[in-house]
């Protein structure tokens, strides 16, 4: 048996561990744990018992390692986590019942009613055996349901049994544990993009049907190269609206090795950010983080040289991302009123005739919130353009104007909302673009409700004899309404007019050819408007 580690209940102090505070502001702070360190390593162990008041098993709960053969259980690695928190006062979440992987061979060859009765017996044992345990609070239901489009998964569950395996599954789990808070989960829905938008249909759809989905994991696999996801608040909070329990499930954020300090500063803003999201939201229930160390994160080996994604290193030291995220659930700090230094003068190379990249020396940040990221201007008079944002010291350009001049500069970020000096200023010019086009954009509204709505999609087309290389499309937000989030294009708001430009893979359509983007709109309760009026250019 492991040996305990109970934790003394003593008052919150501004050093305590991550779970005294998340208990202060009644989330929770986990990590999923892995048995074997969990066994044989004491640091692995002291750090799971005093930072952590909630766990997940990585995976000792799933479908694999708990019913390798047809109705042949092992729970012996999933009661080695349930012991561990119950004795040091944690709670699990258990991962996963239903997924595409790590389901052994004897499943996935069934016909459907073997399928379905063998999905509904798992469920049955594997809830079952823990429903009167108190220490085991939540499920992962189904998981990983939807492709990158927003589109159902092809799996073997579905290609079987069609979408009705889903809601199948959360009827099983809800019969074997009338208690336990059941979860859908999914990765890439963090912000508003089509396929979290597919998942709030489902949600919306299941939940109308009567089936038990209580709640809604987002799993939270960052990376600093692709910027942070800056509405998942809003995002969060859409789903809560549904009336279910939200969470982060599986959040690590991944570099491109080696480690240094200004990719540390930008891995802890993440990490900062997200605790952050999740403490303005009442419904969400607290943030998970996929493992703890790097000694033993699964980054690595399924991201060619990538890593360094957790908040301890290899040797169980505290990171960056460590005092970010004590310090985001401590109640944050304001002290940091010292901006980055001013980034070096942008260099341009590869102009076309609406796009150009654009690279400068990176800035420091010695104010202790960390360098967040870069902002880049237009400079054209007294009002500047923000052309957009970059978390690295390089960004590429798009939905430029053809034959024309632009004179740009370029400021830090840092986590504390501080900003740099104005660089020096490049000058570019993009080249002329073919002429005899033209284009039309079409929004439609695809779902909303009463303090929102998601236009989806909004489907630009070429009207004009040739080729273009870019397009531009404005409209016009209702009195009173904000623009919460959008995908496949890059949008900016002067006023109640919202100016979308292309993507850097949307921009070149063909005569008569097309492409689509989304956005997200907030708007008081009661208010029923909705955008209309598209002009594309």
């Amino acid at each position: 048996m492991l040996a305990a580690f109970l934790l003394p209940a003593t008052a919150a102090e501004a050093s305590g561990p991550l779970r005294t505070h998340a208990e202060a502001r009644g989330k929770f702070i986990g990590a999923a744990l892995a048995t074997s360190p969990l066994a044989n390593e004491t640091s692995y162990r002291n750090i799971a018992a005093t930072e952590f008041n909630q766990i997940t098993a990585e995976n000792a709960m799933k479908w694999d390692a708990t019913e390798p053969s047809q109705n042949q259980f092992n729970f012996s690695g999933a009661d080695a986590i349930v012991n561990f928190a119950t004795q040091n006062n944690q709670q699990v979440h258990g991962h996963t019942l239903v997924w595409h992987s790590q389901t052994p061979g004897w499943v996935q060859g069934l016909g459907a009613t073997a399928m379905r009765s063998a999905m509904q017996n798992h469920i049955s044992q594997v809830v079952g055996r823990y429903a009167s345990n108190a220490a085991v609070v939540s499920w992962d239901v189904v998981n990983e349901v939807f492709d990158d489009n927003g589109n159902m998964r092809t799996s073997f569950w579905y290609n079987t049994l069609g979408q009705s395996y889903i809601a199948d599954a959360f009827r099983a789990a809800r019969a074997a544990d009338s208690n336990a808070r059941l979860c859908i989960n999914d990765y890439n829905v963090e912000g508003i993009n089509a396929k979290s938008t597919a998942m709030y249909n489902l949600v919306s759809s299941l939940r109308q049907q009567g089936v038990p989905v209580d709640c809604v994991g987002f799993q939270g696999h960052l990376a600093i190269q692709y910027g942070f996801p800056s509405d998942l608040q809003q995002n969060l909070q859409r789903f809560a609206a549904l009336g279910v329990q939200v969470r982060i499930t599986e959040l690590d954020v991944r570099m491109q090795m080696p480690r240094d300090a200004t990719k540390d500063a930008t891995q802890a803003t993440y990490y900062r950010n997200v605790v952050n999201a999740c403490l303005a939201v009442s419904a969400c229930a607290g943030v998970t983080i996929w493992g703890f160390t790097d000694k033993y994160s699964w980054v690595p080996d399924t991201f060619s040289g990538q890593g360094a994604a957790l908040i301890y290193n290899e040797s169980y030291q505290q990171k960056p991302s460590y005092t970010a995220v004590h310090d985001a659930l401590a109640g944050g700090s304001t002290t940091d009123t010292t901006p980055p230094t001013t980034p070096g003068t942008p260099a341009s190379s590869g102009v076309t005739s609406n796009s150009a990249a654009l690279t400068w020396t990176a800035s420091t940040d010695s104010g202790g919130s960390g360098l967040a990221g870069y902002n880049v201007y237009r400079e054209q008079g007294t009002t500047d353009t923000q052309l957009g944002q970059s978390t690295t010291n390089s960004i590429t350009l798009t939905g430029l104007s053809p034959s024309t001049q632009y004179q740009v500069y370029v400021r830090a970020r840092d986590g504390a909302g501080n900003l740099s000096g104005n660089s020096a200023l490049a000058t570019f010019t993009t080249t002329s673009g073919p002429g005899g086009g033209g284009c039309t954009a079409v929004g439609t509204v695809q779902n909303q409700w009463n303090n929102g709505y998601v236009v989806q999609p909004v489907t630009v087309t070429n009207t004009g004899t040739a080729a273009i290389t870019g397009w531009t499309v404005t409209f016009t937000l209702p009195a009173g309404q904000t623009l919460a989030g959008s995908w496949n294009a890059a949008l900016t708001v002067s006023g109640q007019t919202v100016t979308a430009r292309n993507a850097g893979h949307n921009g070149n359509l063909a005569p008569n050819g097309g492409t689509t983007f989304g956005f997200q709109v907030s708007r008081p309760s009661g208010n029923t408007q909705t955008v209309s009026g598209y002009t594309c250019a």
